[in-house]
């Protein structure tokens, strides 16, 4: 007798194998990563063959594991579609919708926004997941994100926007550093001081590098971290300062060891924006997840 196969280790899988990592997949699927490996020690017993190479750096496919992940994806993706169809039908507004954001969202917005959407709705649950713009986008034209939250940019065909915040950039600097004194700076003048980068590769950061090759200048931080509040401790420490939203800036730099000072530039004046794919209907948690947040 064939051994049962349980769509939720295929979704495990699936989650696995995407991200080279049982301990990421666990994070993301917000299971121990210890239930989430005996998942896919069953499941590998029930197709009767390995489906994965486990090493220190993570994990890789197997051919078996290769064939495995291609109709698993199709699986998931077939099952998901299914339960948000259903979720469209009645009055009750329910289900789950899967939210992806930039860092200044997830930080500076969000959890006050979704405290008061759970509030409202409390049959649905919203699935969060942190990643740069362009990969919010790109799972939002994958379908992988019901709804998307991310730097202001031209919208891909298929996708719709909706406004969600302002978060213009700010020059964030230690207390009685020599900028202090001015009420704005220019890129210019940040750029004659040693600088903190954050998150190398992503929307910022390129957007800094792309600004300081119009000037006919260099972006090169001194020091490259991958969050806002690392940042700030450079900054605080005397390592540099830091050009970084004022979300980041107010929830990290928000006492007398800091200066904050408005980056004096238009393309400073960074815009947030919800996207989604274009759906009717739209489930009906998503479209209340939309009119919320952009509320």
């Amino acid at each position: 007798m064939a051994r049962r196969i349980d769509p939720y280790s295929v979704r495990l899988f699936v989650s696995a194998a995407r991200a080279g990592s049982i301990v990421r997949a666990a994070e993301q699927e917000h299971i121990a990563p210890s239930a989430l490996s005996r998942r896919l020690a069953d499941l590998e017993h029930a197709f009767g063959t390995p489906l994965l190479i486990r090493s220190p750096r993570g994990v890789t496919l197997t051919e078996a594991g290769h064939m495995v992940l291609a109709r698993g994806e199709k699986i998931d993706e077939d099952l998901q579609a299914m339960v948000r169809e259903v979720q469209t039908q009645g009055d009750a507004v329910r289900g789950t919708v899967r939210l992806y954001a930039n860092m200044s969202a997830v930080i500076g917005f969000l959890p006050e926004r979704l405290r008061a959407f759970m509030a409202d709705f409390p049959e649905v649950e919203v699935s969060l997941q942190e990643n740069d713009t362009r990969d919010v986008i790109r799972a939002c034209l994958d379908d992988r994100a019901d709804v998307g939250i991310g730097v202001d940019v031209p919208v891909p065909t298929g996708l719709e926007s909706w406004p969600f915040a302002a978060d213009p950039l700010q020059v964030v600097l230690p207390a009685g550093h020599a900028l202090a004194r001015h009420k704005s700076l220019g890129f210019a003048q940040a750029l004659e001081h040693p600088l903190i980068g954050v998150h190398q590769g992503g929307a910022l950061d390129r957007s800094l590098h792309e600004r300081a090759a119009a000037l006919h200048r260099s972006f090169a931080p001194t020091v490259s971290v991958s969050s806002f509040d690392a940042v700030c401790r450079m900054v605080e420490a005397g390592l540099g300062i830091a050009v970084i939203p004022q979300s980041a800036a107010a929830a990290y730099a928000g006492n007398p060891r800091f200066v904050r000072r408005p980056l004096d530039e238009a393309w400073a004046n960074r815009q947030l924006c919800m996207y989604a794919l274009r759906k009717s209907p739209r489930p009906r948690a998503v479209a209340a997840l939309i009119d919320s947040l952009g509320g």
